[in-house]
């Protein structure tokens, strides 16, 4: 076993949780940073960059209008912690923020509203395309909520998620088994990446549109906070649901090859936070993507 794999185990039992780990140059060349890489993960989140991906393509091929504008009831929208849902009124927005929305605050709202325009078949012509042996969309966030609200028999998926945070109550789901939801490898997510930054997803255009919307994330808690420098950008995509906790992201020293690095957890308690293993995450990304460069 490397130092570099030695470390990143030691991160990840440190902080109480299992990691996987696949860090490479966004041109195929040089070290390959792999843990567990082909292992299939609960994608949480993540699986939003496929559907980022086909909307990309909607806009290229005008099955979409990235300009026209959209009303959108919260009331009537699935719920999330994060932006449309989170509002009080009604809101009109293009296609093209609704997209950004569903990745800089990973708004539920918004992606389920855009998978709803495309249908499920657009984001698995993605993954079909792009090459993504072992990734799987079955539904949007809306289905998961869902799902893991009839595991918990609560009324809610708030009510479900609060459940299945107590450290009194012994619940899991299958939204929380990449056998029953929807799933990736840390070596998909990066080609997901490599393909956007190599300009293979979609148009030029629709590509720096898409690297665009990634840079604007918002949360600094996982990846950046292993890699804080500010002239390093860090543009990628956080998942969070149950003891699921990742982030895939593409890291960018100026002057260098950008670096490609996905980082999965389980840990092995639910709390709705849970600070150390959001800094095993940065820590990882760290250690990989040094190794990388």
């Amino acid at each position: 076993m490397s130092t570099t794999d030695q470390q990143l185990r030691a991160v990840f039992a440190d902080a109480g949780c299992r990691g996987w780990v696949r860090a490479e140059r966004i041109d195929g060349t040089g070290t390959v940073v792999d843990i567990e890489g082909d292992d299939p993960v609960v994608a949480a989140s993540v699986w939003k960059i496929v559907l980022l991906v086909a909307a990309a393509r909607a806009f290229d091929e005008g099955f979409l209008t990235a300009t026209d504008s959209v009303r959108l009831v919260p009331a009537q929208c699935s719920p999330g912690p994060t932006g449309i849902a989170s509002y009080a009124d009604p809101v009109t927005m293009s296609w093209r923020d609704i997209a950004r929305s569903m990745i800089t605050v990973s708004d539920n709202a918004a992606a389920d509203a855009l998978l709803g325009a495309l249908g499920l078949n657009a984001a698995t012509r993605v993954i079909d395309d792009l090459g993504l042996k072992h990734t799987r969309i079955v539904g949007g966030t809306k289905a998961l909520g869902d799902q893991i609200v009839r595991d918990t028999g609560r009324l809610s998926s708030e009510e479900a998620l609060g459940l299945l945070a107590s450290n009194y109550a012994v619940i899991d789901s299958a939204g929380f088994d990449p056998a029953y939801t929807s799933c990736t490898t840390p070596r998909d997510s990066n080609a997901v990446l490599r393909a956007i930054w190599s300009g293979a997803a979609a148009s030029s255009e629709q590509c720096e549109y898409m690297k665009h919307v990634l840079s604007q994330q918002v949360w600094p808690h996982r990846i950046r906070s292993g890699i804080p420098y500010p002239d390093v950008q860090v543009a990628g995509k956080t998942g969070t649901i149950g003891p699921i906790r990742n982030e895939v992201a593409v890291v960018s020293f100026p002057g260098e090859e950008p670096v490609a690095v996905s980082v999965f957890t389980r840990a092995a308690r639910m709390d709705l936070f849970l600070p150390l293993v959001d800094q095993a995450i940065g820590s990882a990304a760290r250690i990989a993507v040094t190794a990388v460069r």
